[in-house]
């Protein structure tokens, strides 16, 4: 990491700084409660964007609706955010992490995927992370749908679900590369092939058809994915 004005020490050498040195240690003091701040202003944005794209959809909601929701200016949402669809990306990646303070940990930090990594069992390791999947569609099901119905006219989000999916397509590959490292997947399958396959059927689409349409239970969702990706991906 780079380091920067907060990762520094608090210590100043009272010779060699101007007369104004309070001033400099005060901010420097204040610093991690400004963080804090600024952290929690980003989370009330988030939250607020969250209900309000759900409850009016994409081009029902305005950033004042979003800044009046989170009592802010429009303008922290200007400086925070890349405009609306910036915004709407923002939201989803919360969503998916399970909050906008878990999106700022690299995936592969986040207990839940710590335990899929370090399971060594194949089969719990498909387990474990089939248990995140219907968490994961549920909190962000209904903005993915705001996401793709808007998308069809607006060229901004178009690139906004593009990189969604691919960073997705991202993981997958990861979560094939952690497989294969078992040595127990088939051998006729190459890392690509269980990637796309893992990506298919993890997908928002087919649990919208499975659990949404045909109303399975999120426990049997999660029995019938570990069972499937073991049958069609390990050896025999």
């Amino acid at each position: 990491m780079v380091p920067s004005l907060w990762s520094e020490p608090t210590y100043i050498d009272v010779m060699s700084v101007p007369p104004n040195n309070e001033t400099v240690k005060r901010r420097r003091y204040d610093s991690p409660r400004r963080r804090a701040q600024a952290a929690r202003t980003r989370q009330d944005i988030i939250d607020a964007a969250r209900r309000l794209f759900e409850e009016n959809g994409y081009a029902g909601t305005t950033l004042a609706a979003v800044a009046s929701e989170a009592d802010v200016v429009v303008e922290t949402i200007y400086r925070s955010f890349d405009g609306k669809a910036g915004l709407l990306e923002e939201v989803i990646r919360a969503a998916v992490a399970g909050g906008a303070n878990r999106a700022q940990v690299p995936v592969t930090e986040r207990p839940a995927i710590r335990a899929v990594i370090e399971e060594p069992d194949v089969r719990k390791k498909i387990a474990l992370h089939s248990a995140t999947q219907p968490g994961i569609h549920a909190r962000s099901g209904p903005l993915l749908r705001a996401l793709r119905e808007a998308a069809a006219a607006d060229e901004n989000l178009q690139r906004v679900h593009e990189r969604l999916e691919g960073q997705r397509l991202d993981g997958m590959d990861q979560y094939a590369q952690d497989l294969i490292a078992t040595g127990q997947t088939r051998k006729d399958l190459s890392q690509d092939d269980i990637r796309d396959i893992l990506w298919t059927i993890t997908s928002i689409e087919v649990h919208n058809r499975l659990v949404t349409q045909r109303q399975w239970s999120a426990e049997k969702y999660v029995e019938w994915l570990t069972d499937t990706i073991a049958r069609l991906l390990l050896q025999a």
